[in-house]
């Protein structure tokens, strides 16, 4: 778990150059790199278990009405697989440093608006909920879809995830102009987003 000012020191394409202009705008927020994501899938054995479940469906030939039911069983099973008691400990630690254990929190994608929400008190557990209900969002119909149209396989590759602290930002003109980018995301806690 990195803050985004050490996460900018890492290659914007392991951390999403979201996250380099956020820190250069000096937001405060926690990054989970994408290893923690794979980490996660490895130790809950979701691939295989993913492989399995989506079996049945020829990607030459999509039957989207036997493949909306198996996205609602692969949401479900990406949200409530379990973290190993160590990497939810190493999370828990890293919300506290980031200033994130308490109050309202979101979570998204670099370069993405659509975001999780919680209400967090410590340890932290509705932000580990929300995070789990983002990667779940990787296995609605339509993304599922969308990786089968264009690979012609549901396979997927971990991304990283942004924590911020507040409900997720609205466009605001005034500040992206200030800013000089296309896009500035705000929330009362103040400039949240450069997708």
């Amino acid at each position: 778990m990195l803050t985004f000012a050490e996460a900018a020191r890492r290659a914007e394409a392991e951390v999403g150059a979201e996250t380099h202009r956020l820190a250069a705008h000096g937001v405060t927020g926690m990054l989970i790199p994408a290893t923690f994501e794979e980490g996660y899938y490895r130790q809950a054995n979701l691939p295989e278990q993913l492989r399995r479940l989506f079996a049945p469906v020829n990607p030459h030939r999509i039957d989207e009405d036997a493949l909306e039911p198996l996205t609602v069983q692969a949401q479900a099973l990406v949200r409530t697989s379990a973290l190993l008691d160590d990497a939810v400990q190493i999370f828990y630690r890293a919300l506290g440093n980031a200033g994130l254990s308490h109050g309202e929190m979101h979570a998204r994608r670099p370069g993405v608006t659509r975001a999780q929400t919680a209400t967090v008190t410590p340890p932290g557990t509705a932000a580990l909920h929300a995070v789990k209900r983002l990667w779940a969002d990787d296995w609605s119909f339509d993304a599922v879809l969308a990786r089968l149209d264009d690979t012609g396989s549901i396979a997927l590759d971990a991304r990283p995830t942004l924590l911020l602290a507040g409900p997720p930002g609205t466009p605001d003109s005034a500040r992206a102009a200030e800013l000089g980018v296309p896009v500035a995301l705000v929330n009362a806690a103040g400039l949240v987003g450069l997708p």
